[in-house]
């Protein structure tokens, strides 16, 4: 049976759940709100598994779900070469964020990562160490950087509050998700000209795994077609 996995809780479970009903594919919980089981009704040899979306990245890339909604800005941070082992489906059109990079707003000489680059070497002179930039995507930044040719700083891990940290002199710049920009504007950082580095959506993805069953293939060939998604 074809496993799927979709958020947890949350708006990125009623959303998803409403994206596949607008659809006539039926997404629901069978028990109470603490249980994780679920059913899909409108396709047969689906079953539903709620997650976090922040497990079904590495889920889908161990074969153990076969289909899976989460963010596409948590796919490229927690698989590397995530290409050849997942394929991005369909966007659908929430979870709407982008990964940028924000510096101080009162750096007023610094709008581009060639200006951060400058900042970075410049700091190491002056205070000893790099600069530091606070994050929880470690690989997106780094290859982003990277890219970029901005070496001299350090990525400071952040699992909640990025944007405080600036505030809280445990970081000279961030890099987090953003769909508003009014926490950046409420903690006096503003966005890099050039600072994207990834726009997010939920996206509905499929693992690469081979080894399925042609009862399997039928259901996501069914599916597919109930979705509308051309490959």
């Amino acid at each position: 049976m074809l496993k799927l996995g979709v958020p947890s809780k949350g708006r990125l479970m009623e959303k998803t759940f409403q994206w596949f009903a607008d659809r006539d594919v039926s997404l629901r919980r069978t028990g109470s709100d603490r249980e994780y089981a679920g059913a899909v009704d409108g396709v047969d040899g689906i079953e539903l598994v709620l997650l976090s979306a922040g497990e079904i990245p590495r889920e889908l890339a161990a074969g153990r779900i076969h289909l899976g909604v989460t963010g596409s800005d948590l796919v490229r941070e927690k698989i590397a070469d995530w290409d050849d082992k997942l394929r991005a489906l369909s966007p659908m059109g929430f979870g709407h964020a982008d990964l940028i990079i924000a510096v101080p707003k009162c750096w007023a000489d610094v709008d581009t990562l060639d200006d951060l680059d400058a900042a970075s070497a410049a700091f190491r002179a002056q205070h000893g160490f790099r600069l530091r930039i606070a994050t929880k995507y470690h690989r997106l930044v780094r290859e982003f950087l990277r890219d970029a040719g901005v070496a001299d700083y350090q990525l400071v891990d952040s699992q909640g509050a990025t944007e405080g940290t600036v505030k809280n002199l445990t970081a000279e710049a961030i890099a987090d998700i953003t769909s508003t920009g009014e926490t950046l504007r409420a903690n006096h950082l503003k966005i890099l000209s050039d600072g994207s580095i990834h726009q997010s959506q939920a996206t509905l993805f499929r693992g690469r795994r081979t080894g399925w069953s042609d009862e399997m293939r039928a259901s996501y060939d069914a599916l597919i077609a109930k979705l509308d998604i051309s490959l």
